[in-house]
């Protein structure tokens, strides 16, 4: 089972003043699924699932601890409404990340252009040895069943951008969803799209948003893993 994202224009910038939000933000659910079912099935899927996620956490944040760095690293994220909640993380990067990003652009021109179409970088001097490794095979995403279980994120649902990316993000319907664990951008073409280009594939998925299409996007995430195409 496969759900096709087409193309759509993503040439509507945000606008200043006015966010475009606005349009989706606190909408009435569209239906029992989005309403109620798809929230219920969230916390379930989670439930069941802490058991067997627990240990593989443990593993790693010791491992990463092991190295000197606080295991686990909350960010800053837009969700639902374009409120602002913390995301976590297991660490991959080294400390003061954000100031070394900086130094790395500056002397580096290619990098920051880069950075400016993607909003990452293939090849990130920030990220440690064992970080390179969960990143690659997206297990340092694990602790978000946390933001799940807290309502902040849902399993399936956008890429959560960071508050200042809001004006490189050229659609509206993202803040009407909760972000997810996964999602139509990061089963599909992930790291070969640029940043803007998310905007089809989340304005696509709230129009297609079903119990089917989650399913669909559930049952291709593994498959996605296992490639071990993250950075």
């Amino acid at each position: 089972m496969s759900i096709q994202f087409p193309s759509i224009d993503t040439n509507a910038a945000v606008s200043h003043g006015t966010p475009l939000y606005q349009k989706y933000a606190r909408a009435a659910p569209r239906g029992v699924y989005e309403g109620f079912l798809k929230r219920a099935i969230d916390i379930l899927a989670v439930v069941m699932s802490l058991p067997i996620v627990l240990l593989p956490i443990a593993v790693m944040a010791l491992l990463v601890a092991m190295n000197g760095a606080r295991p686990f690293y909350g960010q800053k994220r837009l969700g639902r409404n374009g409120e602002v909640f913390t995301m976590w993380k297991i660490r991959t990067m080294e400390h003061d990340a954000d100031k070394k990003l900086q130094v790395y652009l500056s002397q580096n021109q290619e990098a920051q252009a880069e950075w400016d179409t993607d909003q990452k970088l293939k090849y990130d001097p920030r990220i440690t040895p064992i970080g390179r490794i969960l990143r690659k095979f997206s297990l340092d995403e694990l602790p978000q069943l946390l933001n799940v279980l807290n309502g902040s994120m849902s399993l399936v649902g956008p890429r959560p951008m960071l508050p200042e990316q809001q004006e490189l993000y050229p659609g509206y319907k993202y803040y009407a969803l909760r972000p997810g664990l996964t999602g139509p951008w990061q089963v599909s073409r992930r790291n070969d799209c640029k940043f803007g280009d998310r905007a089809a594939y989340d304005n696509t998925y709230y129009d297609t948003l079903s119990l089917k299409t989650d399913v669909s996007l559930v049952l291709s995430t593994p498959l996605v893993m296992l490639r071990g195409t993250g950075y």
